[in-house]
């Protein structure tokens, strides 16, 4: 079997979210509109209406004005073609209701029809006793062991067992910059569907068929999985009730209006089809026909930012977080120690320690020495040389010696921890040093790591490394104290360090020398005080507190143990994504509340619109309340209805976008949403009905 030499890839993923906007599909795309059009009358069956009790009225309405306009038109009545009007603005009304939340699935489903295309065309080569078998990819099973090389695609999810590869995962997360997969560490987990595109390795397959990462995938984005979130479910309930309130008040209408007709002698009392059009532009039919799509465009932005959302209430539950866990190593600061400045000791210079570093740091893989060689050639030009005509011999880190360097040229220069290479010194005639002590010490106490750089029996300087914190934390942690969620520091560090990179990183507080345990006890305890909480994990030691916390973020890089205990999946595996998940979640609140505020405002407004109008046949005093001078009463009737379908679909894009959020206080959301949506929701019905009911005289249309 050849050996593998995999080609250096760029996994920078610092413009994760830019190349994500770039390529995410526009938000009315034909194929999904095209398709969007026809499930908007699939969803005309009266059992999925029911789901949606106020779309469902209108439906109820709309049928029995279709009976009415069918009996008018062959009758001949007058008002045969305002009832055919009304009762064909009526279904407009349930279509784009519909559309709306088509919409909004439509975007999932196109994700779907790819993935799905990608698990049943792809074939695996399966070991059997040392021989491969051609087989389909649907046809394995937990156990069996697979060979994949450069250009094919993995059949399913497992771990690499042999062999190291790069691996194209576009196909799952949406990037394209390759990934290192290779047997053992953390980097050993596969997705099926993703492609191979160096070497050969072994895969272990570790799911079932219908039970694969893939297969999930495809029925989350479908939506075939999406459970109604409570307050989903508290606001539906909240509407199905004023419906039920307006559906009484326009019943008992008739009876009164016939009673006032019949003792005044005058008047006409108004017929079912403007009591029904009354009842559709009274009840909160804006809101109803947006807040399913409203909640299934919020997982699709989750899902846009490469997150598995296993439920639309983890994406809701981020919005009310109040308290938010991450872990230090890669969440906060880069992942690995930096050297950040070279200190040297009295009568030696900053560039001999410098020269003396990175000689010891030649042949050092590990990050801290990489960031050594750098932070010389950064600072005094220092670069690599070639040492292996000076027949040097590169002395290896142990856990035994604890320290590193190089013997050239009758040198012995070393770096590493203080106690250890003082030690060497003083085996080599150096004598113990105060000042170096002193430095050693200021750096610990800063939370950094110093490595002493020693030449023979002397001592030169110090390298302080230190955990770096990634640009632009400090002001994202102030964004979230905006927002009211607290921010909590998890690190294994000891508190001294703990503290001093909390301290850089403006987190609220930290845990130092978490276990576990400590990790579950500080959820638990924050939960009790009525907090709800988020935090990242990836080990198998963070799936207790992952499936404790009201939002768990599991890497996909992670064990299958944290992915299966997390509501949510990052497939890009970056922890800081929780930031921008929490930010979803509220503006997912946001859409919803303001929404709801502008379509209850709209009803308000609506009633004193058009009832002057609509009534004033039946009680000619309401007259003089006709300020719009609204035409006749079929006239302001028709431009309620025509409006009240119109406001629907001009608010689709909103409800798919979302409100811009911005972070802000509960209090100050509030006043903004009344002014915007409440105060534009009473004006906006005003001018809009207006303008329809003059364009109706002036087509002679009612």
């Amino acid at each position: 079997m050849p050996v593998a030499t995999v080609t250096p890839v760029n996994t920078d993923d610092t413009s994760l979210i830019s190349k994500r906007a770039a390529r995410a599909r526009p938000l009315f795309d034909p194929p999904i509109v095209k398709r969007a059009i026809g499930d908007s009358f699939v969803k005309l069956n009266p059992r999925a209406m029911m789901k949606n009790p106020v779309m469902f009225v209108v439906e109820v309405g709309a049928v029995m004005t279709t009976i009415l306009a069918a009996r008018d038109l062959a009758s001949g009545a007058a008002l045969g073609g305002f009832t055919f009007q009304i009762t064909l603005w009526l279904w407009f009304t349930v279509l784009f209701a519909n559309f709306a939340e088509a919409m909004a699935e439509g975007r999932g489903k196109a994700q779907a029809d790819t993935l799905r295309k990608t698990k049943t065309e792809t074939t695996a080569r399966k070991l059997i006793n040392g021989k491969t078998e051609t087989v389909a990819a649907t046809m394995l099973r937990a156990g069996d062991v697979v060979l994949v090389e450069a250009g094919e695609t993995i059949p399913g999810d497992g771990d690499v067992i042999e062999g190291i590869a790069s691996v194209d995962e576009s196909a799952i997360t949406g990037e394209s910059a390759p990934v290192i997969r290779e047997s053992g560490g953390d980097r050993s987990a596969v997705t099926g569907g993703t492609k191979v595109l160096s070497d050969w390795i072994k895969v272990k397959i570790t799911s079932n068929p219908g039970e694969t990462f893939l297969d999930r995938m495809i029925a989350l984005v479908e939506g075939a999985e999406r459970q109604k979130t409570p307050n989903e479910i508290a606001l539906n309930i909240m509407i199905a009730g004023l419906t039920l309130v307006f559906l009484l008040a326009v019943v008992t209408l008739q009876p009164f209006a016939a009673f006032s007709v019949h003792s005044s002698g005058s008047g006409t009392a108004p017929s079912v089809t403007v009591l029904i059009s009354l009842l559709v532009c009274l009840i909160p039919t804006t809101i109803g026909g947006l807040l399913s799509a409203i909640g299934i465009a919020g997982m699709d932005r989750v899902m846009q930012h490469n997150v598995l959302a296993m439920s639309g209430k983890a994406v809701e539950a981020a919005g009310d977080v109040n308290t938010l866990l991450l872990d230090k190593t890669g969440t906060i600061t880069l992942g690995n120690r930096q050297a950040v400045e070279f200190i040297p000791l009295n009568g030696v210079t900053e560039a001999e320690v410098a020269d003396a570093a990175q000689l010891s740091s030649l042949a050092d893989e590990t990050p801290e020495g990489r960031s050594i060689v750098v932070l010389a050639k950064q600072r005094y030009n220092i670069r690599g040389r070639e040492v292996a005509e000076h027949e040097a011999h590169f002395i290896p880190f142990t856990a035994q010696t604890r320290m590193s360097g190089v013997d050239i040229d009758g040198r012995q220069v070393r770096k590493g921890a203080t106690d250890s290479v003082m030690e060497f010194v003083a085996e080599h005639g150096g004598a113990p040093c105060g000042e170096l002590t002193e430095i050693t010490d200021r750096i610990s106490r800063s939370g950094g790591t110093p490595l002493v750089v020693a030449d023979g029996g002397r001592a030169l300087g110090v390298v302080h490394l230190k955990d770096v914190v990634k640009g632009g934390m400090r002001e994202r942690f102030e964004q979230l104290r905006a927002m009211g969620i607290r921010t909590v520091m998890i690190t294994g560090d000891n508190p001294l360090t703990a503290s001093a990179i909390a301290a850089e990183a403006g987190v609220d507080d930290f845990l130092a020398q978490a276990t576990p345990r400590d990790k579950m006890d500080l959820i638990k305890k924050e939960q009790a005080g009525g907090r709800l909480v988020a935090m990242t994990g990836d080990g198998t030691n963070d799936a207790p507190a992952l499936a404790q916390a009201d939002v768990g973020l599991a890497m996909n890089t992670g064990t299958m143990a944290a992915k299966e205990a997390g509501n949510m999946v990052d497939l890009d595996s970056n922890p800081t994504k929780l930031i921008e998940i929490v930010a979803i979640g509220k503006q997912l609140l946001m859409t919803r509340g303001a929404l709801f505020t502008f379509s209850i405002a709209n009803d308000v407004a609506k009633y004193f619109a058009i009832l002057p109008a609509m009534f004033m046949v039946t009680y000619p005093e309401m007259g003089k309340l006709n300020i719009m001078g609204l035409h006749t009463p079929q006239s302001a009737v028709l431009a309620a209805v025509i409006f009240n379908a119109l406001i629907i679909m001009a608010l689709i894009p909103l409800a798919l976008r979302g409100v811009k959020y911005r972070p802000m206080s509960a209090a100050s959301l509030l006043r903004r949403n009344l002014l915007i949506y409440g105060v534009g929701g009473v004006i906006a019905p005003f001018p809009g009905i207006w303008l329809i009911d003059r364009l109706l005289g002036l087509l002679r249309l009612a």
